[in-house]
């Protein structure tokens, strides 16, 4: 399972509501892990209409999200969080998976 904070959820549906995505009930949230980043690997998010063969699906706090298997295997329990504070503003992934992380939290290492 990969879980939304209230928080995110609250930036996830505004962000498709600016980007007129919130008309099309066919689009969800894509999330996947891709190589680079100072620590090895890098989450990357976006909005998709377009299921993959394989794909792992899930719903939480209302917020669809889909990720490829590969992906699915570094994000297990996963919580997708936003953050307003002093050390910078946007979204970021609790992993509980990760034995390291970057400081700026937007790469990671198993």
């Amino acid at each position: 399972m990969i879980y939304v904070s209230d928080i995110a959820k609250e930036k996830v549906l505004k962000l498709m509501e600016e980007s007129a995505y919130a008309a099309d009930a066919g689009y969800f949230l894509r999330v996947s892990v891709v190589g680079g980043g100072c620590s090895g690997l890098s989450y990357k998010m976006d909005f998709d209409n377009q299921p993959k063969s394989g794909d792992q699906v899930f719903e939480d706090n209302g917020i669809k999200v889909v990720t490829d298997l590969k992906s699915f295997l570094y994000l297990v329990n996963t919580t997708l969080e936003f953050s307003e504070g002093l050390n910078g503003k946007g979204f970021y992934f609790n992993n509980p998976n990760a034995s390291r992380t970057c400081a700026c939290g937007e790469s990671f290492s198993v």
